[in-house]
C-alpha cells in the first residue's frame, strides 16, 4: 500500500511539473511570436521622445509590401498618437523647408520619404526640456524606408539631397495658418550640421518666410506653445 501511495505521489508530482513547464513554454512561445510579428522597430535617438522607425518589409521577386502605419502596432511599441491629417510635398534638390512649428494646434509628426532622399531634422523647443535647443537628424530615402517620429514641441525641417524628393507626413492636429512659427535653419546656437554634399549654402532654396524666422535666443523668452 505504501508503495502504491509513493508511486501515486510521484505521478501527481510529475503531472504538475509537466503542467508548469507547459504554462511557461506557452508564455515563452507567445512572447517569441509577438517579437517575430512586430512590424515596426523603434530606435531611440539622443532626444527623449524622438525616434527612428524601421518598418518590416516583405519582399520577393515581384517587389515588396509593407505597412507604413498601424495604430495598434504603434501602441505596442509605446507610440500613442491619434493622427488626423496626412500631408505630401514634392521638392527639388537644394530645397530647404523649415524649421516650422505651430504655437497652437501643436503637432506631432510621423514623416517619411516615398521618392528620393532628404535630411530630416527636429529641434527640441519643449519648455523645461533637458535637451532644449538640441537637434536630431536622419537621412530618409525611398530605399531605406525609415520614418522619423517627432513629438509635439519641436521645430521641424528638411533638406532635399536627391534631384527630386516626395515627402509625406502624418500629423496629430490640424494645420493652423494663424499659429505658424519658425526657427532659423542656420542658427549657429543650434548648429545643425546640414549635409550639403556637392552643394554650397548659396545653392539652397528657401522661401522668403523661412529665411526670416527668429533665432533660438530670440524665441527663448517667448511663450511658444499654447497646448503642451
Amino acid at each position: 500500500m505504501e508503495g502504491i501511495i509513493k508511486i501515486s505521489k510521484n505521478v501527481i508530482s510529475d503531472y504538475w511539473n509537466y503542467v508548469i513547464i507547459m504554462i511557461y513554454s506557452k508564455k515563452e512561445n507567445k512572447t517569441e511570436r509577438k517579437k517575430k510579428m512586430e512590424k515596426f522597430k523603434k530606435i531611440e535617438t539622443s532626444i527623449d521622445g524622438v525616434y527612428v522607425i524601421e518598418p518590416t518589409v516583405f519582399g520577393d521577386n515581384r517587389g515588396y509590401f509593407m505597412e507604413t502605419y498601424s495604430k495598434a502596432e504603434f501602441e505596442e511599441i509605446g507610440l500613442n498618437y491619434d493622427f488626423v491629417q496626412d500631408n505630401q510635398s514634392r521638392s527639388k534638390k537644394g530645397v530647404l523647408r523649415g524649421l516650422h512649428f505651430q504655437k497652437e494646434n501643436t503637432q506631432a509628426k510621423l514623416v517619411r520619404v516615398i521618392k528620393g532622399e532628404v535630411f530630416d531634422v527636429a529641434v527640441d523647443l519643449r519648455p523645461g526640456s533637458k535637451t532644449y535647443g538640441k537637434w536630431e537628424g536622419v537621412i530618409l530615402t525611398e530605399e531605406n524606408k525609415k520614418m522619423f517620429m517627432i513629438p509635439k514641441g519641436f521645430a521641424h525641417g528638411f533638406l532635399v539631397l536627391s534631384d527630386e524628393a516626395e515627402f509625406t507626413y502624418k500629423c496629430d492636429d490640424v494645420y493652423n495658418h494663424e499659429a505658424e512659427g519658425g526657427l532659423a535653419w542656420n542658427d549657429p546656437d543650434v548648429g545643425i550640421d546640414w549635409p550639403l554634399e556637392d552643394m554650397k549654402v548659396s545653392d539652397l532654396l528657401t522661401s522668403e518666410k523661412d529665411s526670416k524666422w527668429p533665432s533660438l535666443a530670440e524665441l527663448k523668452n517667448t511663450d511658444l506653445f499654447q497646448n503642451l
